[in-house]
């Protein structure tokens, strides 16, 4: 028995395609096209930041021997350069993202595109500059514990030219694409990182060893890199909240004046919130006492007062979360009866609250994140012209 021939039968054979990669000039002309292009413009961004970076080390470094970490090093170079990096690659994945293709917004979804709410210039600088900390206080880190475990290794120039390379490499992909893809849940990742690596900078490099016995703010009183990190997170911190308090309250329903009201009262207690956070680092406790006091306590006060009127004012979040920001306060009310009675001091009071405090609101932008998805599932493909950067920041 004769088997049917492919060609000649009423059946068509299935044909088999290969899909072609995009070629490199389409990547270079329109690197937010597809989520392949914008891969590659990251890929393509990060090689040029090994030549560069990697030329300049060589020439700096020539004819020298580096210790690992410390003053003149070369962790304090990769530190410095990849930082610098940061904020350059920040800038160039917003810049890919201001029109992003429709093929692009279908793959990677709407990002910050979020109705009711937008980026200005100052949400720019202040991501920028957590971005470009958490890198300069990571590699500083690096470096550190490299240190310890090559005890008196020198690093020559080539090497060291190489490395710094690398270093600036790694660093433009990933804010790259950090940018590019920033959504609304990630800027709680960014916020969460950007909190742990500066207050753990402030607090390994204080000149006083015993800051603990004082307050949490002594951290930002001494004359030494220690007050600077410290003073610096919490300004830009609070600036990130603030652009927090838009975003998590977009997904909040705004449908009749009542719930614009109350939407519009939620989302004024996170700026509140982010702007006495900022200023806590504006006004260091040793300088501005009585300012330093009143607005890190009206950060809690504040934080307290929309904890209980949330029901009222987003009945729509999860009695979940409702319950949990009353387990908070709670902990914190406790914490303070504690340092009323002697049985803690106030750092330990101040540092539990402030862990307490920043959960709550990462906790509040994730579960305001996943109402959006559930409520506007088609987001993603519907791009909104008002959610656009606002370069004039009104």
């Amino acid at each position: 028995m004769s088997q049917a021939n492919p060609r000649t039968s009423g059946t068509a054979a299935p044909q088999r395609t290969t899909e072609r990669a995009e070629p490199l000039r389409r990547v270079l002309r329109d690197p937010g096209g597809t989520a392949e292009s914008l891969e590659s413009a990251a890929l393509l961004l990060g090689a040029v930041a090994f030549v560069v970076v990697g030329l300049v080390a060589w020439v700096v470094f020539w004819n020298r021997e580096l210790p690992i970490s410390g003053s003149g090093s070369l962790a304090e170079f990769v530190a410095v350069t990849s930082a610098l990096i940061a904020i350059a690659a920040f800038v160039f994945g917003r810049l890919v993202l201001r029109a992003p293709s429709p093929a692009l917004r279908a793959e990677i979804g709407p990002g910050l595109s979020v109705a009711g709410a937008r980026l200005h210039w100052f949400d720019l600088i202040a991501l920028a500059l957590a971005h470009a900390v958490i890198v300069l206080l990571g590699w500083t880190g690096v470096g550190a514990v490299l240190e310890q475990s090559f005890i008196g290794a020198e690093v020559y120039a080539f090497p060291g030219a190489l490395l710094s390379g690398v270093a600036a490499a790694v660093t433009m992909y990933a804010v790259f694409l950090s940018s590019a893809r920033l959504t609304p849940m990630l800027l709680s990742l960014v916020l969460a990182v950007f909190l742990v690596v500066g207050a753990f900078a402030s607090m390994l490099s204080s000149s006083d060893p015993l800051w603990w016995q004082k307050n949490l703010s002594a951290l930002g009183i001494t004359n030494d890199v220690s007050s600077l990190a410290f003073n610096l997170t919490l300004i830009i911190a609070g600036a990130i909240v603030t652009t927090i308090a838009r975003y998590g309250t977009a997904a909040l329903p705004a449908s009749t004046p009542l719930e614009v009201g109350r939407r519009t009262r939620v989302r004024i207690a996170f700026v509140l919130i982010g702007v006495f956070l900022a200023c806590v680092g504006i006004f260091p406790v040793s300088d501005f006492f009585w300012l330093h006091n009143s607005v890190a306590t009206g950060m809690a006060v504040v934080f307290a007062v929309l904890v209980f009127a949330l029901p009222r004012w987003a009945p729509s979040m999860p009695r979940v979360f409702v319950l949990l920001g009353y387990v908070f306060v709670g902990v914190i009310v406790l914490l303070a009866v504690f340092f009323a009675t002697g049985y803690y001091n106030l750092t330990a009071v101040e540092l539990v609250a402030a862990v307490l405090i920043f959960a709550w609101i990462i906790l509040f932008l994730r579960s305001a994140g996943v109402m959006r998805t559930a409520t506007q599932p088609d987001a993603a493909t519907q791009p909104d012209a008002s959610t656009q950067t606002d370069a004039s920041g009104v």
